[in-house]
Order: C-alpha cells, then structure tokens, then sequence
C-alpha cells in the first residue's frame, strides 16, 4: 500500500516538473527588453517564446534573427523561436546561427515540411511543428515521429491578446491520445490566450509548455501573474 502511494507522489511530482511556463517577448517592453527578460527568469519560468512574423504567412511583423542574436547573451534561458513565415527553409539557419535553441515552422507554411524539419535537426537545434485552429491533425501525422514539440495554436496567429479558442481543447486531447498510443516523446505546447483559467484547461487537454504574453507583461505585476500560472498547474486555485 505505502509503495503505491509513494509511486502516484512520484508520478505527480513527475508531471510537476515536466510543465513549463514560457513568456512570449512580443509582449515585452521593446525599449527595456534586457529588464524584461531577467524580470521573468528571476520569477522561475522555463522557455522565453519568440514570435517571428513575416507580414505574409500572419499581417503583422515583429522581429528577425538579429533580435534573437542580441538576446542571446542576455537570456540564461533556452529561447523557443515560433516562425510565422512563409517558406522557413529559407530562414532556418540564420535562427540557428543566432542562437535559437527550439524552431517551430507551421505545417501550413512549407510544402517541404519533411526537409525543413531534417534541417532544424541537422543544424542541432530542437524541431517542433505548428498547427493552426482551422487546420487539421491529419496534416501532421505523417511527421509526429520526427518532432520534438508540438505547438498547438489556441488562437489565429498573428497577433498577440487573443481570446482562447475553447473548442481547440478537443485537438490538443487527440494530439495527447496520438503521442501516447504511439509512445512519441515530443512535447505539447499551446499558444494564444493563456490565463490562470485557460492554462488549466490545457493542462488537463494534455499540454506541458504554456505561452503566456500579455498575460503576464502587460500586468502591473508580472511576477503576480507567473505565480498564478504556477499556482494553477499545481491546482492551488
């Protein structure tokens, strides 16, 4: 009996450790990027997300390599580089080169998706996929194999402030059924309208990393807002 109950303790903490909290700078304060950066590591999150957008594959544009290149010395934590773009391939190695330590590329980007992915790992760098609302699981199947995360979009890209799309939550089930019945290793990761309420959501979807970024850097108190994510992975609210 005492084994049993040390073993389900071991399995809580287990899923405990594996949840990850990942702010996304596109919400930071361009102007004071070094202080918001440190502002989050020193709060005890996990990734910081970098949004790359193009003006074509989503209508906004953010930032290029050269950013992440220019964080790279100051962030101690591993950068997740989510690549909006049409046509990744092309931009591939300038993230890496910059310092990128996970690239995700849309399935609904490339029609070498295969290749792309081939190249990311090549390059020693961690590959994830990303999947739209709108699209859907069958267009990465063939893949999930190859992959190290996948980022299951909550919202339509391109913007950051969205609202939580819920009936998303049956997607990142599937996606967690698949990677089970399969005994695949990557990771889930959700992106687009993460709260105190819709991370626990996710979390009991089946999701592990959770982008936050207006959440958290356009509260007066940021670091209140990374303890409410925690607190709501860990059930305490």
């Amino acid at each position: 009996m005492r084994g049993q109950i040390r073993k389900v303790f071991r399995i809580k903490n287990e899923r405990k450790k594996n949840m990850k909290i990942a702010p996304s700078i596109l919400s930071a304060d361009f102007a004071n990027l070094e202080r918001d950066i440190h502002l989050v590591e020193k709060n005890g999150v996990d990734y910081l997300h970098v949004d790359i957008m193009d003006g074509h594959f989503v209508p906004n544009i953010t930032m290029g390599a050269n950013v992440v290149q220019a964080i790279r010395p100051i962030a101690k934590l591993p950068l997740d580089v989510h690549l909006m773009v049409e046509k990744p391939e092309h931009l591939i190695e300038d993230f890496a080169n910059a310092g990128a330590d996970i690239i995700s590329v849309h399935i609904e980007a490339t029609a070498h998706i295969h290749a792309v992915l081939q190249k990311i790992k090549n390059l020693n760098k961690k590959a994830g996929i990303v999947i739209n609302p709108g699209t859907p699981i069958s267009a990465i199947h063939a893949i999930l194999s190859m992959v190290d995360q996948v980022l299951v979009m909550t919202v339509n890209p391109g913007f950051g402030g969205q609202k939580f799309l819920p009936e998303i939550l049956t997607k990142i089930a599937e996606i967690a059924t698949i990677k089970k019945n399969n005994n695949y290793s990557f990771e889930i990761e959700v992106d687009g309208g993460i709260d105190d309420h819709t991370i626990r959501q996710a979390k009991n979807a089946g999701a592990n990393i959770f982008v936050a970024g207006s959440f958290i850097y356009n509260a007066a108190d940021p670091a209140k807002k990374i303890a409410l994510l925690k607190d709501s992975l860990e059930d305490r609210l």
